[in-house]
């Protein structure tokens, strides 16, 4: 069963919604996040990325830091910015992109159930990620950014969702990347039962994205019962916030390669080396790729059609049989001779909102060609999911991002 649990959000007064609300910390720097709040006090930058608000230098990971984040997270609410419910709800929060939509709810997800595997994984995290965000939900003695979960669909929830869908919402705010963001509180305790006890009958939840916040958030849960040997179980530190998303309505984009260099071969050198794993076809325009084990090579300014031959690549392995997994196996380890694509500097990685002109661009810029992939589904994460099994590194990218500062969840009085 899976637990999801109504809370006391704090959050931002209506008509401060859009001005509070926020990317996630991780996808920017410093520099860029402290240019995206000129002229915006309340934006939840301030909390997430503290550093934005001391001086220029400053060690990221400094106590200073985190005690800025925790101060400008107070501030909010003594300023009458944000303010915290009387009352535990849900929420349901709707995201449209491009005219689709995905509509989440809002809640609490359980330790226990991160520890006992009801809440999956499918990536492995790194220990200084996880340490910064400890300090930082330590520190503010809050869950500052959701976690993205996804779940099989329920007819139940479906009804609950539909009817609230239909009534007029807390917020609803177009960012400027044409995001449209809508919010809606559940505070009927009839809905409320009705969705936990729908969720009680899902046998898993499964990390879309997040998996270093919601890591970082369970340790300090843990942390917490250390602390207070007493706990019953019911305090707020034994939960994390999280947004729940059918699965079915989530999409996941290319994760795309870019190499700086072609390992002492010439370009025909590696096209030659390429084909004997792939059908390949010189390509009119940018390539996307359009079926699995289908990839674009961007390469002297010229795009190719890589297929892979049949027989190379083992589809009973749920890993291996991934395009990340045959890129790297097959091309990125033999041919460039990088064995840890998250170490080497001679690979990096771009997401699919980009674009596939900003693969062209980079290679323009610092790189010597790109591999544009075709998405991983939902259906794979949840199978390798199921069965215990770990994603290679930067194997999805999902859009839109949840915003931060729109829910937060104190973790004690």
């Amino acid at each position: 069963m899976s637990i999801l649990r109504p809370f006391k959000a704090i959050r931002p007064k209506n008509e401060y919604a859009s001005a509070v609300a926020a990317l996630p910390y991780d996808v920017m720097n410093s520099a860029e996040a402290a240019e995206m709040v000129k002229g915006n006090p309340y934006s939840f930058l301030h909390v997430d990325k503290a550093e934005i608000d001391l001086p220029e230098g400053t060690d990221l990971y400094s106590d200073t830091v985190y005690a800025k984040a925790a101060e400008n997270l107070n501030k909010l609410v003594a300023d009458g910015i944000c303010e915290q419910e009387d009352t535990a709800c849900l929420y349901l929060y709707r995201q449209v992109m491009n005219g689709r939509p995905q509509t989440g709810i809002v809640g609490c997800a359980s330790i226990d159930d991160y520890i006992n595997n009801v809440i999956k994984k499918h990536e492995h995290t790194r220990a200084d990620k996880e340490a910064d965000r400890i300090r930082h939900v330590d520190t503010c003695n809050a869950n500052t950014g959701p976690i993205f979960l996804c779940y099989s669909r329920k007819a139940a929830v479906d009804a609950v969702i539909d009817r609230y869908l239909a009534t007029q919402p807390l917020y609803d705010f177009t960012t400027e990347d044409g995001i449209k963001n809508t919010v809606w509180r559940i505070a009927d305790t009839d809905d409320i039962n009705i969705i936990q006890t729908a969720f009680a009958q899902i046998p898993a939840l499964y990390i879309a994205d997040g998996h270093h916040r919601c890591a970082s958030a369970v340790k300090v849960g843990l942390k917490r019962r250390e602390e207070n040997p007493d706990y019953t179980g019911e305090e707020e530190f034994n939960f994390f916030l999280c947004v729940c998303f059918r699965a079915d309505e989530l999409e996941i984009m290319d994760y795309n390669r870019l190499l700086a260099d072609l390992n002492g071969n010439t370009a025909e050198e590696l096209l030659e080396k390429l084909s004997v794993c792939f059908e390949m076809e010189e390509a009119e325009g940018i390539y996307k790729p359009c079926a699995r084990h289908n990839f674009g090579l961007y390469l002297g300014k010229k795009w190719y059609s890589l297929t892979l031959k049949d027989g190379l690549c083992n589809e009973a392995d749920l890993v291996e049989s991934l395009d990340v997994s045959v890129l790297q196996n097959l091309v990125i380890a033999p041919l460039f001779g990088i064995a840890d694509p998250r170490t080497s500097k001679r690979i990096d990685f771009v997401g699919g909102i980009r674009g596939l002109k900003e693969l062209e661009r980079r290679c323009e810029l610092d790189m010597e060609c790109a591999f544009a992939m075709y998405p991983t589904s939902l259906d794979e994460l949840m199978r390798i999911a199921d069965a215990g099994q770990i994603m290679p590194p930067k194997s999805t990218w999902f859009e839109p991002k949840l915003l931060s500062g729109l829910f937060i969840h104190k973790l004690s009085d």
